[in-house]
């Protein structure tokens, strides 16, 4: 069978035992395409299910990876030996050239292939953190310090989630040894590659001024990873946006041939581009304009007429300094037929016990004092000690809603609950 399963655990074990298949994937006339699992087992569960679409294998393709989505059945993208070395060129020359890379993220998403692959292209052996437990912010100094002294004259990189990066600047703040070392660590890369979930400007506003040097990235597993670094797309990438719709198209050297299993699926309908769910603006502000993702067209919120998109909601309650973590989405309305719903987990002190939680009066003077209109302030707040994720660090939107919704919304709606 040409499609064959690659286990990709993240120990040096597993690697070192993967790596001949890795290095086919970068082969043009590789004789095989594989499909990364976390284990065996999984892998032969996905495998039985695509069996019925392997007529429909492109003669090119070396990976076939499921996709990231929060929401929907698996698609399955179909990269090439080509797509993926375009990747990595373009990811080296942007970042200052090759370089070593530590993996902290699950090796079987398209995050996790990409930083294993952009070693092997450039000649080295990753260096990889086995989160399965959770992410460990000693595990994470003491695994760069080991690097560090291994590649003492190469340039280093690591790509983490938004969630990792949260972790250690707060665990940092709060004073913990842990936390510093985490940090301290961060600080010794040349690149650090964020993405896999928003980014808010406020988490932003934090590493940089801790002196990290991030690259916010914006891609899918449909585009081989990140395709755009900072706003800007990478050499041989292309952006649209459709004026009618805001809605961005990506195309150029790393787009994917489609899904394997839903090769009719509306994303490909023009050759050559790939069609998002995201809505986005060019930011003439800078030179050369950037990319500025205003949001999920699936996750807009139609209230009164007026469309709210959740980022921007996000992002203002985010520099809150009694909120951890936050999540903005619709709840139905009888009067405006959606409304605004702020779900949080308040901050915690240095002494782990959670602040008051603010009242919904305050969050929705906060988010007008950040300059958004009154329809984007939120009508219900819901407190909760955790959000659910998937993937590699996603808040599950859809989890969360089916939770809410077991709990019916308040018809006209301007109240605050714990759930």
């Amino acid at each position: 069978m040409r499609l064959q399963v690659l286990t990709l655990a993240p120990t040096r074990d597993s690697y070192r035992q993967a790596e001949p298949c890795l290095a086919n994937m970068l082969q043009d006339d590789a004789a095989a395409a594989y499909l990364p699992a976390p284990t065996t087992a999984a892998g032969t569960t996905a495998l039985t299910q695509l069996t019925p679409y392997l007529p429909q294998l492109t003669a090119r393709a070396t990976l076939v990876v499921a996709t990231s989505g929060t929401t929907g059945d698996p698609k399955y993208a179909q990269l090439g030996a080509a797509q993926l070395r375009a990747s990595a060129t373009a990811t080296h020359q942007v970042l200052g050239g090759p370089g070593v890379w530590l993996l902290p993220l699950p090796p079987h998403h398209i995050a996790g292939i990409q930083v294993l692959l952009r070693s092997l292209a450039a000649g080295y052996e990753p260096a990889l953190q086995d989160t399965r437990g959770g992410f460990s912010l000693d595990n994470f100094a003491a695994i760069t310090h080991q690097l560090l002294e291994r590649t003492p004259d190469s340039r280093h990189y690591t790509s983490i989630v938004p969630t990792q990066l949260h972790k250690i600047l707060t665990a940092s703040t709060h004073g913990e040894p842990a936390g510093r070392a985490a940090l301290q660590a961060l600080t010794s890369f040349d690149a650090i590659l964020v993405g896999g979930a928003a980014l808010s400007p406020e988490l932003q506003r934090q590493a940089t001024d801790a002196g990290v040097r991030l690259v916010h990235t914006y891609g899918a597993s449909e585009t081989a990873g990140g395709c755009v670094y900072d706003g800007v797309p990478l050499p041989g990438a292309r952006v649209e946006i459709d004026a009618g719709t805001g809605r961005i198209w990506l195309g150029g050297d790393t787009i994917a041939t489609g899904y394997l299993n839903k090769p009719h699926h509306v994303a490909w309908q023009r050759p050559g581009w790939f069609r998002t769910d995201d809505h986005g603006h060019w930011d003439t502000t800078h030179t050369p304009p950037r990319l500025h993702i205003d949001g999920r067209l699936d996750d807009a919120i139609s209230s009164g007429g007026l469309t709210i998109f959740p980022d921007a909601v996000e992002n203002a309650l985010a520099t809150h300094p009694a909120i951890a973590q936050v999540v903005v989405l619709g709840r139905p309305d009888e009067r405006l037929g959606e409304h605004v719903a702020a779900v949080i987990v308040p901050a915690t002190t240095p002494q782990a016990t959670s602040s008051p939680p603010p009242t919904l009066a305050e969050l929705r003077t906060w988010v007008m004092n950040a300059g958004l209109p009154a329809t984007a302030a939120p009508r219900e707040l819901i407190v909760r000690t955790s959000l659910p994720l998937k993937g590699i660090g996603k808040v599950d939107r859809r989890a969360l809603q089916d939770s809410l919704r077991e709990t019916a919304a308040p018809a006209r709606a301007l109240r605050s609950r714990r759930s």
